[in-house]
């Protein structure tokens, strides 16, 4: 088992597809469904064995919630601030254009 590389509150994006997100949970390892993995083409299917995020995720049309593995992520330097509706209820922006985690949620 591998140590996370990205942190909650860290924005990221796809290196594949064009969504980007806000990181909100981390599995140590794949923690979803078999049917879930399944559904992935094999040639692009990722290993179990890395950090999986959740994400608020975004792209050019809607927001939603996204789980992606390790290796499909990359830091989004874009600047850009996430506007996913469920932003506000867990995270805080910060001073360097990440987010940290409300206190009230903490508790």
């Amino acid at each position: 088992m591998r140590n996370a590389k990205f942190n909650i509150g860290q924005v990221v994006r796809h290196r594949h597809y064009p969504f980007r997100g806000v990181i909100f949970d981390v599995d140590p390892t794949f923690s979803n469904t078999d049917e879930w993995w399944e559904a992935i083409p094999e040639d692009v299917r990722p290993e179990k064995d890395q950090p999986f995020y959740h994400l608020l995720a975004e792209n050019a049309e809607t927001e939603y919630i996204a789980y992606v593995s390790e290796q499909n992520l990359v830091p989004d330097t874009s600047g850009e601030p996430i506007r996913h509706p469920q932003l506000n209820e867990i995270f805080e922006p910060d001073e360097h254009g990440q987010y940290r985690t409300r206190e009230s949620i903490l508790n």
